[in-house]
């Protein structure tokens, strides 16, 4: 069974959550006997693929493609690579001749011609949910329609997606399946940062990823804020999402904070290995997620987690976290108080992290993929 992935991802996203979804998948998948895989990613900019065991990526990286981000807006380079990407990858997926495509993210057309039979996996229905948070020219939940309509298999990395999905997209239930996703660091290694070089000493409440909109990262502002045992206590550590932007700086300076009490770092998996290891907890204030890999990543470095009751978190979280409601402010500001004052509380969520990280694997999730490709191509037999 010969399978393919199409080379949309690879050749918008230098880091991020779906290029490394896929290298772990295919990085699996092609060990099983009977199996060929191939990532079709000419001229990709992705920094995963490099780390891909030989043989299963057909393509090159783009000269300086480090300065072709997705998020770093208009960029008439960057286009150039990623169409050329695009157009030569069709072209070797016609020459490939797969029995799948798995597409790798959204697009109008179909790459690769219409002899392979197509999967498509849906992370979340945000756009959907949240148009608002994007702007009139993005076209994502409009692709995304599309590829779905056309696929024969939609994955859901949640229960909760896949009810959204259904709902919205109008799919058949017998198309569609839910495989959760993994969870370690990448680059970490179980190693960890050295106290002596660590960026923060006080003791400190950790905040990962992106921070607009629905990540609702203004109302955890306001949580800690509200609160003179959080506030005087714990900093709050920001890792990732950029700068703080002026809207969240004078939102800070209305609520009293100082330029010391709340830091935004960045860097790699191993630093935030070490964050992870450090925090008193760990808040993931989000109103909707398709999945949620940072609270797991937090319960795999025995660090307290204090989450959202609201879309996937549950499903994934399940016991073992201290929820919210991520809509009232007193829930959210009670709900870390109540941790971070707890010594047994935390140890207790920290037990039933460790058994609830039983369920998520990239291994798990490489075989369950697998499982539905032989069911398309009829080797499942």
């Amino acid at each position: 069974m010969k399978i393919a992935y199409d080379p949309q991802i690879f050749c918008a996203q230098t880091y991020g959550g779906i290029s490394r979804y896929f290298c772990e998948i295919a990085s699996r998948i092609a060990k099983e006997p009977g199996v060929q895989v191939s990532i079709a990613a000419p001229m990709h900019v992705n920094a995963y693929l490099l780390h891909v065991p030989r043989g299963i990526v057909s393509g090159f990286r783009a000269p300086e493609s480090d300065r072709f981000q997705m998020h770093k807006g208009a960029n008439y380079p960057r286009l150039v690579f990623r169409g050329l990407g695009l157009l030569t990858g069709d072209l070797m997926l016609r020459f490939m001749k797969p029995d799948i495509v798995h597409e790798t993210y959204f697009s109008p057309y179909r790459l690769g011609g219409s002899r392979p039979r197509r999967v498509l996996t849906i992370y979340d229905m945000i756009h959907e949910k949240f148009p608002t948070s994007f702007s009139n020219a993005d076209k994502t939940a409009r692709y995304k329609a599309q590829a779905a309509a056309r696929a024969d298999h939609v994955i859901c990395i949640s229960e909760s997606t896949r009810r959204d999905a259904i709902d919205i997209l109008g799919l058949h239930p017998d198309k569609t399946s839910v495989i959760y996703l993994g969870f370690d660091l990448m680059n970490a290694d179980g190693k960890s940062v050295g106290y002596k070089d660590f960026p923060v000493n006080a003791p400190f409440l950790l905040y990962v990823g992106n921070r607009g909109g629905y990540k609702n990262f203004q109302g955890l502002l306001e949580a800690y804020g509200a609160s003179p045992k959080l506030n005087r206590e714990y900093n709050l550590i920001c890792f990732g999402g950029g700068a703080f932007n002026s809207d969240e700086l004078e939102t800070m300076r209305g609520l009293g904070l100082g330029s010391g009490q709340i830091m935004q770092l960045g860097g790699s998996d191993l630093l935030l290995a070490g964050l992870y290891q450090r925090a008193s907890a760990f808040v993931y204030p989000s109103l909707y997620e398709g999945f949620g890999i940072p609270p797991l990543e937090a319960m795999s470095h025995d660090c307290p987690v204090v989450c959202s009751n609201t879309s996937s978190i549950p499903e994934v979280a399940g016991s073992a976290c201290e929820y919210f409601d991520p809509a009232d402010i007193e829930s959210m500001r009670n709900a870390i108080e109540r941790v971070v004052a707890s010594d047994s509380l935390r140890k207790l969520l920290i037990e039933k992290g460790r058994e609830r990280l039983k369920k998520f694997s990239w291994d798990r999730c490489a075989v369950e993929t697998l499982d539905i490709y032989k069911k398309l191509a009829g080797t499942d037999k």
